[in-house]
């Protein structure tokens, strides 16, 4: 029974807080059959965007037990009238032990003898703890390493993602265009951050997707240089890398622009930056691997001489969270050499950073389709002076 129904829930009967997500069957049916494969009869999902993944349920402390075609969701009572509203597909069980305990203990009921776990998401204490809970005969063997099962199906965003993903992008174009008054000489990076916050949220946005990037004159060559107090240059550029959470889903882009007139070298550096990243993108399809597109935009910089300084991979993927697989970097680097498919989301984000002088990166994020990709960031890349 679903969450929701009178009797999905032992807490008791609750009203409906708001409409429930809809959750595509299909999505279980894949990690049933992932499952299966893993040579396991059920598996145990603890990391949350996992579990809103399969769910919808967006609270701060839950298990999953997904076991064939059925799936049941532990939460504590902090979350009942939530997990009624939210949750689709599962039951739900509020139970006072940590929700990972309680869900262990259930699959043993069911009579589930080998249970999978996400090994990349689970801790060696977290695992010792969760065995201790179980009976002694199932303690070695019970549980089934895998290694980001649902972060893999995960990849290939379905329709209603899609579109998430579209409305975040789009929010996140219009708050570039707007935050663009707030930047001049003087200003301070962290307001210039906090005002396109404020934004953000005035604009429907539940959070940004990561700690926005504002940084100015020679900070712009820090790759990760967060908006700190320091004041915008007189001269110089300026790199604002930001995204905003929309119904749980991340957008994510960069624009650098440039105070006053720009100085010898500054102006090649940008045009190299942009034509290496239109070659990422137009890189793109399904059936190229990561490290091709990588290298499609790498090798612009590295023909214009700033290869060195080029430090970090192409893109990533995006999602429920703002860093997912694939990555895409240089096949040397360890990198999977996977196919990239159709419905996937990727950023490409070539920089040049040159300590103590500056920086640029442009970034956009862009979904695989069959034939090259859908640009969800199309604000302009054109060259900015302010």
């Amino acid at each position: 029974m679903r969450c929701g129904g009178q009797d999905g829930f032992r807490s008791g009967k609750m009203g409906r807080m708001s409409a429930m997500t809809v959750i595509p069957v299909e999505r279980r049916r894949r990690v049933a059959a992932a499952v299966k494969k893993a040579g396991a009869e059920a598996l145990l999902v603890t990391h949350l965007p996992d579990v809103r993944y399969l769910t919808g349920f967006t609270g701060s402390s839950a298990a999953l037990v997904v076991k064939g075609s059925g799936a049941t969701m532990f939460t504590d009572g902090r979350y009942t009238a939530q997990a009624q509203a939210e949750v689709d597909g599962a039951k739900v069980e509020i139970v006072e032990k940590p929700a990972a305990v309680a869900a262990c203990e259930f699959a043993v009921e069911e009579g589930v003898e080998k249970c999978a776990f996400d090994a990349a998401q689970t801790t060696v204490e977290t695992l010792e703890k969760l065995a201790a809970g179980l009976p002694k005969k199932l303690r070695k063997k019970w549980f089934v390493p895998v290694s980001g099962l649902v972060a893999g199906l995960r990849e290939v965003k379905d329709e209603v993602e899609q579109e998430k993903m579209r409305e975040a992008a789009a929010l996140g174009c219009r708050l570039f265009e707007e935050v663009l008054e707030e930047i001049h000489p003087g200003a301070n990076e962290m307001e210039i951050a906090l005002a396109l916050e404020f934004m953000a949220r005035l604009a429907g946005a539940e959070r940004m997707s990561f700690e926005t990037i504002v940084a100015g004159g020679e900070r712009s060559a820090l790759p990760h240089g967060r908006a700190t107090n320091a004041k915008l240059p007189r001269r110089g550029f300026v790199t604002l890398d930001f995204g905003v959470v929309l119904d749980g889903y991340c957008s994510d882009m960069t624009r650098t622009v440039h105070l006053g007139a720009a100085r010898k070298g500054e102006r090649e550096v940008y045009d190299a930056v942009l034509d290496a990243q239109l070659a990422g993108v137009a890189a793109v399809e399904a059936g190229v691997t990561a490290a091709e597109v990588d290298e499609a935009a790498r090798s612009v910089l590295v023909k214009a001489g700033l290869g060195e300084w080029f430090t970090h991979g192409t893109g990533h993927g995006v999602g429920l969270e703002i860093h997912e697989a694939p990555r895409l970097g240089k096949k040397r680097e360890g990198v999977p050499d996977g196919k990239l498919k159709a419905g996937m989301v990727v950023t490409i984000e070539p920089g040049v950073y040159m300590p103590g002088k500056f920086g640029v990166r442009i970034e956009d994020t862009v979904l695989v389709t069959a034939t090259g990709c859908e640009i969800l960031t199309p604000t302009t890349k054109a060259w900015i002076e302010l």
